[in-house]
């Protein structure tokens, strides 16, 4: 591939492959996720990383080398690697005496930082110390948030956003019942966000509907929000920006009601109902006998009587 004026002109039917592939579209591809550690990383931050990329596969990189960078400080490294690897979200681990068991979810911009929050790590539960069954590897999990903050505080909101963006899976048209059965539920309270996962197990319930029961699996998060880097309220309007054609259009006369209902206005011109035709009966038919009476009724001449006295 050449580069002339900042344009990257393909020499080969692979590189234009490539370059397709990474071009913008209407309907955008699964986000990828990019999971990495820093120059320091303490063994729970590491087990952490790899419990989220378990949750998170098969749309995810994990990356087990240490990496030395510090995001808010300088964010240039993850977008080479954003690029590198065609990542939209990432998440960095790090450890140090002043920010220890340190976590950074984020997202990405057209290859640029977009959002960024900084969560330390106060308490940990590894997904292997729960000792129960787990959901098989792409299940779409079910989010669950509580808590007043993240209705409330402008971080707060924007971290809900960006959880949400994060654990979401692909978008899917229908979800089978016995397809939800991961649940992961955030809960913000005095200050702190508590992550918590379960798998729902269906039961009998001697009805045709089954009785759901939650059954924690791990991994189990106590987080604390420390730094944030949000985007302006510019960029990130643009950044949620449909393309026109996927914009439904304005169809006219059809209307909706709160119920959902769809109503149709049709617009006819005025009707002559005596040249209406109506449905045709047997029944109502004249027998043959009768319109020949009829017809010789109406051949035969009138005889007129002309009283006498008259004259």
């Amino acid at each position: 591939m050449t580069q002339l004026d900042g344009v990257i002109k393909p020499k080969t039917k692979r590189s234009k492959r490539f370059l397709d592939k990474r071009a913008p579209k209407l309907t955008e591809d699964v986000k990828t996720t990019m999971i990495m550690k820093g120059g320091n990383a303490s063994q729970t931050v590491t087990q952490a990383l790899k419990d989220i990329y378990s949750l998170k596969k098969p749309n995810a990189v994990l990356y087990k080398k240490k990496n030395i960078t510090r995001p808010f400080e300088d964010s240039t490294s993850l977008e080479f690697f954003s690029k590198k690897t065609d990542c939209s979200l990432f998440l960095f681990g790090s450890h140090n005496k002043k920010r220890p068991n340190n976590l950074i979810f984020g997202r990405m911009f057209d290859f640029h930082v977009l959002d960024m929050v900084e969560l330390g790590v106060e308490k940990y539960v590894a997904l292997s110390e729960i000792k129960n069954s787990k959901c098989p590897e792409g299940t779409k999990p079910m989010l669950v948030f509580a808590g007043e903050a993240f209705d409330t505080d402008n971080e707060h909101k924007r971290l809900k956003s960006l959880l949400i963006d994060f654990f979401r899976g692909p978008t899917v048209s229908a979800v089978r019942l016995a397809g939800l059965e991961h649940v992961l539920h955030f809960t913000a309270l005095d200050g702190k966000i508590y992550m918590r996962s379960y798998r729902s197990v269906l039961k009998k319930s001697g009805c045709r509907t089954p009785r759901i029961e939650l059954e924690e699996m791990g991994p189990s998060f106590d987080l604390v929000l420390r730094r944030t880097h949000l985007a302006s309220d510019d960029l990130y309007k643009l950044a949620h920006r449909k393309p026109k054609a996927l914009k439904a259009k304005k169809k006219k006369n059809i209307s909706h009601n709160v119920f959902g209902t769809k109503f149709g206005r049709v617009h006819m011109q005025k009707q002559d109902l005596a040249k209406l035709q109506t449905r045709k009966m047997k029944g109502l038919r004249k027998r043959r006998g009768d319109v020949v009476a009829e017809d010789q009724d109406a051949q035969a001449p009138k005889v007129v009587k002309v009283d006498s006295s008259a004259a």
